[in-house]
């Protein structure tokens, strides 16, 4: 199973899923990190059902929502309509966004799902204008191998340095890379293993 068929299988059922893993404060301090002001335009990439698109929504900023999974949008657009939210359907090697378009980019457990991590930085610092800010959220490196199988996830989290080097070799300027405080928790299918893993916030501007 690839990571495109698994999201459309879970996708009716993502935002209970998705509320297991970890709070609705890891958004909120990526929002703070990027100093979010309304009006702006922001780009939500690997959306999924919109978890960070709604936020931003209620603050006034104009989202465009990017999925590979056709499923999750439709789901997202159920819950969230159509005001506010441009929705497509790309994935990470080549976003369907134009260059310097965008104010704000998010990726939220985003990047632990694409091929190729340092090209997927590359096409999100792409899409921000001038003074622009990109927002990571997603794993420290783990062992936990099951998420691997039962979640697909591509890479089992990442080491800090490494997505911080990927930020500045992307162009992105004050690129760091912090702890969230928050911690990513799952349980296997046969419940024979849990998972507990360090969240991080990595974040640059163009």
């Amino acid at each position: 199973m690839n990571n495109k068929v698994y999201f459309g299988q879970v996708a009716p059922e993502w935002d209970r899923i998705r509320r297991s893993f970890f709070t609705d404060q890891v958004r909120e301090k990526a929002y703070k990190v990027a100093g979010v002001q309304a009006g702006r335009v922001v780009a939500d990439l690997g959306t999924g059902t919109g978890f960070i698109a709604e936020g931003l929504i209620k603050r006034g900023l104009r989202v465009i929502a990017v999925d590979q999974s056709e499923a999750m949008l439709t789901e997202m657009q159920k819950k969230l309509g159509s005001e506010r939210v441009d929705y497509r359907v790309g994935g990470a090697e080549k976003l369907p966004i134009s260059a310097e378009t965008v104010d704000y980019a998010f990726a939220n457990m985003y990047l632990h799902h694409v091929e190729s991590p340092p090209h997927a930085i590359k096409e999100m610092a792409r899409i921000l204008k001038p003074g622009g800010k990109l927002v990571i959220t997603d794993l420290d490196s783990h062992t936990f191998d099951f998420l691997r199988t039962e979640q697909q996830d591509r890479w089992m989290g990442f080491q800090r340095p490494d997505v911080r080097k990927w930020l500045i070799d992307a162009g992105l300027k004050n690129a760091a890379v912090d702890c969230a405080g928050e911690r990513c928790c799952a349980d296997s299918c046969d419940g024979t293993a849990r998972a507990s893993v360090g969240i991080f916030i990595a974040s640059g501007e163009k």
